[in-house]
C-alpha cells in the first residue's frame, strides 16, 4: 500500500459506526500500550468490525475476537473503509 494514500483516507477507529468495517492503517501508542494492542490483534492490515458502542466504549471484532476498549485508547488505532 502506498503509504501517502493510506495516511490521507485514514481515520481514527471511534469514527466507525456500529457494523461498519474497516482495515487498520497503523496503531498508536507507546511502549507497554502500543504492545498490549498488538497482542490483541490490532496490527497494520487487519480487518475490524465494531459491533457496539455504549457510553463511549466501543466493542470490536478483530481476528475473530470481540475486545471492549476506551474511547481515548481507540482513537490511537487508525483505519481506512473496508474495500
Amino acid at each position: 500500500m502506498n503509504d501517502a494514500v493510506g495516511a490521507s483516507s485514514a481515520f481514527p477507529l471511534p469514527l466507525l459506526q456500529s457494523g461498519e468495517n474497516a482495515v487498520i492503517v497503523k496503531v498508536g501508542g507507546r511502549g507497554e500500550l502500543h504492545r498490549h494492542l498488538e497482542t490483541l490483534g490490532f496490527v497494520e492490515g487487519a480487518d475490524v468490525t465494531v459491533v457496539s458502542e455504549a457510553a463511549g466504549d466501543l466493542i470490536v471484532e478483530v481476528k475473530g475476537t470481540q475486545v471492549a476498549l476506551d474511547r481515548s485508547v481507540a482513537s490511537r488505532i487508525m483505519a481506512r473503509a473496508a474495500a
